[in-house]
């Protein structure tokens, strides 16, 4: 049996291919696999911030197209760039253990906390999410725009002289950058967003080996809170264009799931947290997104 796995063409999404494939392998070793690169418009828009260029989807369109005309067999992506819909006749496999879901910061020499920025220190990040919530945080920051993979962020704190750059536990961890990593940021700081360091697998429907074969690196609390997260996302109807995270802790039986949503502007952050079931960690984050909607429209008034 031969899969054809399909990825962007950046470091760490070639890197977190490999990973599942190397995974899949050790539990499946009779089984070939082939890494087929896929150039987005994610990936080709390199220069626009990306709430300028359209939507979540950006980095998996054309992954989707292959994986429907069959020239791929499964498509490796972050789950946190997925939309909250996948098109007809395309499903999410298992999904295999979480790696981190905390942002960080990657700070230049001297620094090695939120708390050490100096005022008006001056901080990157293309995300809206992190942005507000830094600055709910700390007021006194200078926040600017930045894009590009993993290395190119951190080159700029050189390049464009910043203090810092804000950017996604899981990714640098991944291409082993580690020692690079200043400051966790806790999550009743900054919410991550929803489903930050899950990967998904996307298959076709009605593919029962291949659905088997991928089935070998199912963690059962990565699907709880991955379900929770996406429910909320789906019961806000989150983009790119505002702030928008929640995060899902599992405790036994029981989890808790915080919620982020916010305007363009980040004038007005709504951030809540309710508990329920791990039976029903979907249902809680569409109902979270209901709770939080109501009090946003509220501040609205």
């Amino acid at each position: 049996m031969k899969i054809v796995v399909g990825t962007r063409g950046s470091k760490l999404a070639v890197t977190q291919t490999n990973w599942v494939i190397d995974r899949l392998k050790e539990k499946n070793p009779s089984v070939e696999f082939e890494v087929k690169i896929i150039k987005t418009k994610g990936d080709i828009i390199q220069h626009v911030s990306l709430d300028k260029i359209g939507d979540k989807g950006l980095f998996v369109k054309e992954i989707e197209q292959q994986l429907l005309d069959g020239g791929i067999d499964m498509a490796v992506h972050s789950m946190k760039d997925m939309p909250s819909s996948l098109p007809e006749g395309l499903k999410f496999a298992s999904i295999p253990k979480r790696e981190d879901p905390r942002d960080v910061l990657i700070l230049k020499e001297g620094y090695s906390s939120l708390e050490d920025l100096p005022k008006g220190a001056t901080i990157g990040t293309g995300s809206k999410r992190r942005k507000y919530q830094l600055l709910n945080h700390r007021p006194d920051l200078n926040i600017v725009p930045i894009r590009g993979n993993v290395d190119t962020r951190i080159r700029k704190i050189v390049d464009e002289n910043l203090d810092g750059v804000v950017l996604a536990a899981s990714g640098i961890l991944r291409v082993g950058l580690e020692e690079k990593i200043s400051y966790y940021l806790p999550t009743d700081i900054v919410v991550p967003a929803p489903a930050q360091g899950a990967l998904a697998i996307e298959i076709r429907k009605n593919e029962p080996k291949i659905d088997e074969v991928i089935n070998s690196l199912k963690d059962e609390i990565t699907e709880i809170q991955v379900a929770a997260e996406r429910g909320f996302l789906d019961g806000v109807n989150g983009s790119c264009h505002i702030p928008m995270g929640a995060y899902c802790e599992v405790d036994g039986e029981k989890i808790k799931i915080t919620g982020l949503y916010g305007d363009e502007e980040g004038k007005a952050l709504v951030i809540k947290s309710i508990d329920g079931s791990v039976h029903a960690p979907r249902e809680l984050g569409i109902e979270l997104a209901k709770l939080i909607l109501k009090e946003y429209d509220g501040h609205e008034r």
